[in-house]
């Protein structure tokens, strides 16, 4: 979060609260390998920690989390003294903050004293547990975790299990082959010279014992058939692995290993980059990475990396080899110098080197300042309360607005105006406050109440009984009148393309609309005169309304914004009247023989069609050209199947594997039941799969939903 300037008494406070927080989470992580919260949230409040004891330098204390490195050796594990101390990194999380590094960098060593062409040296972070393994003449003599950065566990007994790791150093042809590769002939010369003086040695070797994310979603697909809780992260599950007592339960994990330095590289090679040959010429797996003239080309690999992450669930796969390199997953890159003279000189500060640092990916949880509270009215009048929050940045975008659902949300996790909070956002979901750190109130924070009257036309508020949502009362609130057209044009009914909130709201202040049919009869002549409309805008305006006036009969119905009708129910209504026409008319009785709908839905949809205003909408929406057509079908390999959709599917969203169950005939369910048939279980599933092997409904992957279409 961004920091404001504040008195030195308050940020005594402040810092006071952040490290007792901090503490407490990094103590569950690295000594109890446990996650109480994301790595994200533990990163932004460590990014405000330094902030402010950047601000105010006199309140630095010796045992700050900003001094020292993670939790102390876990007991059961005899200890081992590191030869040099396995650091820690200070974080970077954009392109200002790394320009900033190197400027600070710039007063302690010039980059005309750096001896190298490419200055810095870019890789990717994978995110497993930081061990040491020792090699003596060549043969592997001990590996340790990195505990405190000074005292770790030894764990030898753990590394032998790992097929990655190399009991005994040698080079072959095709891994010096690789090793050399686009390197001049000095460079090779001295990466040989390496060579020989390591094998006859000794030799420390950094990296990340980690879990690759095939073995990862195997683990806790076997887990939830077992009826088991599931692992949370594979950096946890690596960290437990290798603690293990017992290496058989280690080996069963199926771990990795990446290294990505050696202890006093400045004694063996001149760069970075060549420190990460050597690595791959003795048989090591190194990382993607890149030696670079400048931090712009730094910043394409950060993009590049980040762009690939995204893709594929916060995992990278190398792009040389799926099959001999397993996938990670990552969280940034380490950006360092290149030159390992200058990277000595520059030295330590704090937990750090200074010489490098954690360019991070753009975080999906972060914490920020809650400022107030803000009321929305929704197209069916609901009221929801909307957080107005200090800008943040979060999955790559800033934040300043996050979700609250309702008044009993609120209330049920406790936040309140100017908590510190949490907030999420993952792609393009809508930004929500997940929980507040009740540990940093400083006593100034105030509880929510929902107003009692509309924000927008001041009538009275009403909450009906058994329901979460409150409502103004007033069906004619302008706020209502705009949403419902906004809902109507929107993505899940008609989809107008270029259509959004700004321009319906000119539209409606213009007098040029009264309901969502007048849609259909605008021209170029009536949007040109409006305030960023010009000929052309205008023509694709027109051209989109046009294009959308043939709808299948489960967008319009959805579109209609009738009340407890998602996209799931009017997929249902349209599947079994299969026109408007065989629908308008239909019964309670007739309602409730749809598959799905209850009394309740029944009820809105019948009061929907009876309303006069909405009957002469809907006539005045066929005069203005619209037309309906009947749901559409691939087959009906899944009729009268009922299918659950719970996690992340690798290749498509869950609304599009609810699209391909209904489009082949089948019922997309939102919850588990024992009339369910399948429930399709990607990662990180929810209580459904649990649900679903506790009832004996059978749960299937992607690729086995694949084969039933």
């Amino acid at each position: 979060m961004t920091q404001t300037r504040i008195s030195r008494q308050d940020a005594e406070r402040r810092l006071a609260k952040l490290r007792a927080e901090i503490d407490r989470i990094r103590y569950h992580y690295h000594v109890l390998n446990e996650s109480i919260v994301p790595d994200s949230v533990k990163d932004s409040l460590q990014h405000e920690l330094q902030e402010l004891e950047e601000q105010f330098p006199e309140l630095v204390i010796p045992d700050s989390p900003s001094q020292r490195v993670a939790g102390a050796p876990v007991a059961g594990l005899a200890k081992v003294t590191h030869a040099e101390p396995m650091l820690s990194m200070n974080d970077v999380f954009s392109i200002e903050e790394l320009q900033a590094w190197e400027k600070r960098l710039e007063k302690t060593v010039h980059s005309s004293q750096f001896t190298v062409h490419e200055p810095y040296f870019a890789e990717l972070k994978v995110d497993g547990l930081s061990i040491t393994l020792n090699y003596r003449r060549g043969q592997l003599v001990q590996g340790a975790t990195r505990g405190d950065g000074w005292v770790g566990e030894d764990v030898t007994h753990n590394i032998r299990t790992i097929e990655a790791i190399p009991l005994q150093l040698a080079v072959s042809a095709e891994a010096r082959r690789r090793a050399i590769k686009d390197l001049s002939a000095s460079e090779r010369q001295t990466l040989d010279q390496a060579i020989k003086k390591v094998l006859a040695g000794e030799l420390e070797v950094r990296g990340e014992a980690y879990l690759p994310q095939k073995t990862f979603k195997q683990l806790n697909e076997a887990r939830i058939k077992a009826g088991e809780s599931l692992l949370a992260n594979p950096r946890n599950a690596a960290a437990g692995s290798i603690r293990q007592l017992d290496p058989k339960l280690a080996r069963a994990r199926g771990l990795s290993f990446i290294g990505f330095g050696i202890a006093r590289q400045h004694d063996f090679l001149p760069t970075h980059k060549l420190v990460h040959r050597l690595l791959a010429a003795l048989g090591f797996q190194t990382s993607p990475s890149l030696a670079a003239h400048s931090l712009a080309a730094v910043e394409q690999f950060h993009t590049d990396y980040a762009k690939r992450r995204l893709t594929d669930h916060h995992s990278f796969r190398h792009p040389s080899s799926a099959i001999r390199h397993p996938d990670y997953w990552i969280d940034g890159i380490v950006v360092s110098i290149n030159d390992t003279a200058a990277f000595k000189r520059l030295g330590v500060v704090g937990k750090a080197p200074r010489g490098l640092v954690a360019y991070k990916f753009a975080a999906e949880e972060v914490t920020t300042k809650l400022v107030d509270i803000q009321v929305q009215v929704g197209r069916t009048g609901a009221l929801t309360p909307v957080a107005l929050l200090e800008p943040v940045q979060v999955a790559g975008t800033t934040v300043s607005r996050a979700t609250l659902h309702n008044e009993d949300e609120i209330a049920r996790k406790d936040i309140r105006l100017g908590d510190t909070v949490i907030v999420r956002k993952a792609g393009d979901v809508i930004p929500e406050v997940v929980k507040p750190l009740a540990r940093l109130r400083t006593g100034k924070e105030k509880k929510f109440k929902l107003p009692k009257r509309c924000p927008i036309c001041n009538s009275l508020v009403v909450r009906p009984a058994g329901e979460a949502v409150s409502r103004c009362a007033n069906q004619s609130c302008f706020a209502q009148y705009a949403e419902q057209l906004g809902h109507f044009a929107g993505k899940g009914g008609f989809d107008i393309d270029g259509l959004g909130p700004q321009i319906l709201d000119q539209l409606i202040g213009a007098d040029l609309i009264e309901d969502a049919a007048d849609l259909f009869t605008l021209t170029e002549g009536d949007l040109e005169p409006l305030e960023r409309f010009a000929e052309q805008s205008a023509q694709n305006l027109v051209a989109a309304i046009k294009k959308s006036r043939t709808v299948r009969l489960d967008r319009f119905l959805y579109a209609l914004g009738i009340r407890h009708v998602g996209a799931t129910t009017a997929n249902d209504l349209a599947e079994h009247f299969e026109s408007l026409t065989a629908l308008e008319p239909a019964t309670l009785a007739e309602l409730k023989e749809v598959e799905g709908i209850g009394e309740i839905v029944a009820e809105s949809v019948s009061a929907w069609f009876q309303n006069p205003a909405h009957r002469a909408l809907l006539k005045k929406l066929r005069e203005n050209g619209v037309k309906i057509l009947p749901p559409a079908r691939q087959s009906q390999t899944l009729k009268g199947k009922t299918l659950v959709v719970t996690g992340t599917l690798e290749t498509m969203s869950r609304e599009e594997a609810e699209a391909l169950i209904r489009a082949h005939g089948g019922k997309a369910s939102g919850s588990v039941s024992d009339q369910t048939d399948y429930v399709i279980v990607g990662a990180n599933p929810g209580s459904k799969a649990k649900r679903a092997k506790k009832l004996g409904v059978k749960i299937i992957g992607e690729t086995e939903f694949k084969k039933l279409l």
